[in-house]
Protein backbone atom coordinates (compact mmCIF):
# COMPACT_ATOMS: atom_id res chain seq x y z
CA UNK A 1 0.00 0.00 0.00
CA UNK A 2 1.22 3.32 -0.98
CA UNK A 3 0.79 6.42 1.35
CA UNK A 4 -0.07 9.62 -0.43
CA UNK A 5 1.89 12.35 0.55
CA UNK A 6 0.69 16.37 0.89
CA UNK A 7 2.57 18.56 -1.18
CA UNK A 8 3.88 20.88 1.09
CA UNK A 9 2.07 24.04 0.28
CA UNK A 10 5.12 27.70 -0.20
CA UNK A 11 4.44 30.92 0.14
CA UNK A 12 7.18 33.02 -1.35
CA UNK A 13 8.16 35.92 0.30
CA UNK A 14 8.75 38.00 -2.27
CA UNK A 15 5.94 38.29 -5.28
CA UNK A 16 9.04 39.32 -8.19
CA UNK A 17 7.45 42.99 -7.85
CA UNK A 18 10.19 46.16 -7.02
CA UNK A 19 8.74 47.71 -3.94
CA UNK A 20 9.09 51.25 -5.84
CA UNK A 21 8.74 52.56 -9.49
CA UNK A 22 10.79 56.01 -8.23
CA UNK A 23 12.77 57.85 -5.85
CA UNK A 24 9.71 59.87 -5.14
CA UNK A 25 7.35 57.10 -4.56
CA UNK A 26 10.22 55.08 -2.60
CA UNK A 27 10.31 58.26 -0.29
CA UNK A 28 6.64 58.37 0.38
CA UNK A 29 6.57 54.58 1.56
CA UNK A 30 9.74 54.98 3.79
CA UNK A 31 7.98 58.54 5.31
CA UNK A 32 5.42 56.41 6.04
CA UNK A 33 6.63 53.18 7.28
CA UNK A 34 9.14 55.03 9.86
CA UNK A 35 6.54 57.56 11.01
CA UNK A 36 3.73 54.67 11.59
CA UNK A 37 6.80 52.83 13.53
CA UNK A 38 7.42 55.49 15.85
CA UNK A 39 3.84 56.81 16.31
CA UNK A 40 3.45 52.61 17.96
CA UNK A 41 7.25 52.30 19.36
CA UNK A 42 5.83 51.83 22.45
CA UNK A 43 3.17 49.70 21.94
CA UNK A 44 4.19 45.84 21.57
CA UNK A 45 1.06 44.94 20.16
CA UNK A 46 1.22 46.87 17.56
CA UNK A 47 3.06 45.46 13.86
CA UNK A 48 3.87 47.69 11.10
CA UNK A 49 5.38 46.90 8.25
CA UNK A 50 6.38 47.79 4.33
CA UNK A 51 5.75 45.99 1.31
CA UNK A 52 5.32 42.87 2.86
CA UNK A 53 3.20 40.16 1.30
CA UNK A 54 0.09 39.20 2.98
CA UNK A 55 -1.42 35.88 2.88
CA UNK A 56 -5.39 36.02 4.25
CA UNK A 57 -6.23 32.86 3.46
CA UNK A 58 -4.06 29.38 4.26
CA UNK A 59 -3.80 26.79 1.30
CA UNK A 60 -4.16 29.14 -1.10
CA UNK A 61 -1.09 31.15 -1.99
CA UNK A 62 -1.70 32.44 -4.93
CA UNK A 63 -4.53 35.44 -2.86
CA UNK A 64 -1.78 37.76 -1.85
CA UNK A 65 -1.12 41.09 -1.88
CA UNK A 66 2.24 43.46 -0.78
CA UNK A 67 0.37 47.04 0.44
CA UNK A 68 2.80 50.20 0.57
CA UNK A 69 2.36 50.05 4.63
CA UNK A 70 0.25 48.68 6.35
CA UNK A 71 -0.63 48.60 10.41
CA UNK A 72 -1.91 45.59 12.50
CA UNK A 73 -3.79 46.46 16.05
CA UNK A 74 -3.25 43.46 17.75
CA UNK A 75 -0.37 41.15 16.84
CA UNK A 76 3.10 41.43 18.14
CA UNK A 77 6.15 43.53 16.86
CA UNK A 78 8.82 41.33 15.48
CA UNK A 79 10.39 40.02 12.25
CA UNK A 80 8.41 37.99 9.94
CA UNK A 81 8.80 37.09 5.90
CA UNK A 82 5.28 37.27 5.26
CA UNK A 83 1.96 38.20 7.43
CA UNK A 84 0.13 34.95 6.72
CA UNK A 85 -2.97 35.81 8.63
CA UNK A 86 -4.11 32.21 10.08
CA UNK A 87 -0.96 32.50 12.31
CA UNK A 88 -1.67 35.68 13.75
CA UNK A 89 -5.02 34.83 15.59
CA UNK A 90 -6.58 35.48 11.69
CA UNK A 91 -6.20 39.46 12.77
CA UNK A 92 -7.11 41.53 9.29
CA UNK A 93 -4.03 44.81 9.03
CA UNK A 94 -6.98 47.50 9.96
CA UNK A 95 -5.12 49.79 8.38
CA UNK A 96 -3.41 50.22 4.49
CA UNK A 97 -1.70 52.71 2.46
CA UNK A 98 -0.82 52.96 -0.60
CA UNK A 99 1.62 55.46 -3.20
CA UNK A 100 0.93 55.29 -6.31
CA UNK A 101 3.31 55.30 -9.52
CA UNK A 102 2.91 56.11 -13.04
CA UNK A 103 3.02 52.63 -13.56
CA UNK A 104 0.36 51.96 -11.74
CA UNK A 105 -3.19 51.38 -13.83
CA UNK A 106 -7.35 51.91 -13.13
CA UNK A 107 -7.36 48.11 -13.59
CA UNK A 108 -4.28 47.20 -10.99
CA UNK A 109 -5.79 49.75 -8.26
CA UNK A 110 -9.22 48.42 -8.52
CA UNK A 111 -8.18 44.75 -7.74
CA UNK A 112 -6.26 46.19 -4.98
CA UNK A 113 -9.68 47.78 -3.75
CA UNK A 114 -11.43 44.68 -4.23
CA UNK A 115 -8.92 42.66 -2.47
CA UNK A 116 -9.36 45.08 0.67
CA UNK A 117 -12.57 45.33 0.20
CA UNK A 118 -13.16 41.72 0.57
CA UNK A 119 -10.76 40.54 3.28
CA UNK A 120 -11.48 42.89 5.81
CA UNK A 121 -9.61 46.08 5.60
CA UNK A 122 -11.13 48.83 8.09
CA UNK A 123 -8.82 51.93 6.62
CA UNK A 124 -7.46 51.89 2.84
CA UNK A 125 -5.69 55.26 2.21
CA UNK A 126 -4.36 55.87 -1.58
CA UNK A 127 -2.10 58.89 -2.34
CA UNK A 128 -0.55 59.81 -5.58
CA UNK A 129 2.16 62.03 -4.91
CA UNK A 130 2.47 63.31 -8.73
CA UNK A 131 -0.85 64.31 -9.04
CA UNK A 132 -1.10 65.31 -5.10
CA UNK A 133 -5.05 63.20 -4.94
CA UNK A 134 -5.21 61.90 -1.88
CA UNK A 135 -8.17 59.37 -1.78
CA UNK A 136 -9.45 57.00 1.26
CA UNK A 137 -12.42 54.71 2.17
CA UNK A 138 -13.78 53.34 5.79
CA UNK A 139 -15.68 50.11 6.50
CA UNK A 140 -19.13 50.99 7.21
CA UNK A 141 -22.11 48.74 6.87
CA UNK A 142 -19.73 46.16 6.28
CA UNK A 143 -17.70 47.33 2.95
CA UNK A 144 -14.88 50.27 2.31
CA UNK A 145 -16.71 53.28 1.51
CA UNK A 146 -15.59 56.36 -0.03
CA UNK A 147 -14.55 59.38 2.53
CA UNK A 148 -16.45 62.32 1.44
CA UNK A 149 -14.55 65.05 3.07
CA UNK A 150 -11.06 63.75 3.07
CA UNK A 151 -8.89 67.22 3.10
CA UNK A 152 -8.57 67.05 7.00
CA UNK A 153 -9.21 63.68 7.92
CA UNK A 154 -8.10 61.99 11.26
CA UNK A 155 -8.04 58.35 11.11
CA UNK A 156 -10.42 56.83 13.64
CA UNK A 157 -7.93 53.97 14.41
CA UNK A 158 -4.26 55.31 14.44
CA UNK A 159 -5.19 59.32 15.24
CA UNK A 160 -3.44 60.33 13.27
CA UNK A 161 -4.64 63.58 10.95
CA UNK A 162 -4.54 64.08 7.38
CA UNK A 163 -4.39 67.72 5.26
CA UNK A 164 -4.31 67.88 2.25
CA UNK A 165 -2.51 71.32 0.56
CA UNK A 166 -1.77 72.81 -2.75
CA UNK A 167 1.05 71.33 -3.14
CA UNK A 168 1.65 68.34 -0.66
CA UNK A 169 -0.05 66.26 1.67
CA UNK A 170 0.87 66.58 4.50
CA UNK A 171 0.31 64.17 7.55
CA UNK A 172 0.80 64.60 11.62
CA UNK A 173 0.71 62.55 14.97
CA UNK A 174 -1.85 62.64 17.81
CA UNK A 175 0.07 65.56 18.97
CA UNK A 176 0.20 67.51 16.57
CA UNK A 177 3.81 66.82 15.18
CA UNK A 178 4.35 66.59 11.43
CA UNK A 179 5.40 63.16 9.87
CA UNK A 180 9.13 64.07 8.94
CA UNK A 181 11.71 62.12 7.02
CA UNK A 182 14.62 61.00 8.51
CA UNK A 183 16.68 64.31 7.08
CA UNK A 184 14.04 66.44 8.28
CA UNK A 185 14.90 64.21 11.55
CA UNK A 186 18.02 64.89 11.89
CA UNK A 187 18.04 68.66 10.98
CA UNK A 188 15.22 68.86 13.64
CA UNK A 189 17.47 67.16 16.20
CA UNK A 190 20.73 69.30 14.87
CA UNK A 191 18.64 72.51 15.47
CA UNK A 192 17.92 71.94 19.04
CA UNK A 193 21.13 70.49 19.87
CA UNK A 194 22.27 74.05 18.92
CA UNK A 195 19.45 75.71 20.89
CA UNK A 196 20.57 73.68 23.63
CA UNK A 197 24.19 74.91 23.27
CA UNK A 198 23.60 78.43 23.01
CA UNK A 199 21.17 78.62 26.14
CA UNK A 200 24.13 76.44 28.04
CA UNK A 201 26.54 79.49 26.76
CA UNK A 202 24.24 81.83 27.84
CA UNK A 203 23.63 80.55 31.47
CA UNK A 204 28.17 79.91 31.95
CA UNK A 205 27.56 83.72 31.21
CA UNK A 206 25.42 84.44 34.04
CA UNK A 207 27.55 82.11 36.13
CA UNK A 208 25.56 79.30 36.34
CA UNK A 209 26.47 75.67 36.06
CA UNK A 210 23.57 74.19 33.21
CA UNK A 211 24.87 70.81 34.10
CA UNK A 212 23.43 71.72 37.72
CA UNK A 213 19.89 73.30 36.54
Amino acid sequence: MTLSVEPQIIYPERDGQPMSDNTKQFRWIVLLKENLECLFAADPQVFVAGDLLWYPVEGKPEIRIAPDAMVVLGRPKGDRGSYRQWQEDNVVPQVVFEVLSPGNTLREMTKKLHFHDRYGVEEYYVYDPDRNDFNGLQRLDGSLTVIDEITDWMSPLLGIRFRLTADTLEIYYPDRRRFLTTVELMQQAKQEKQRADRLADRLRELGVDPDAV
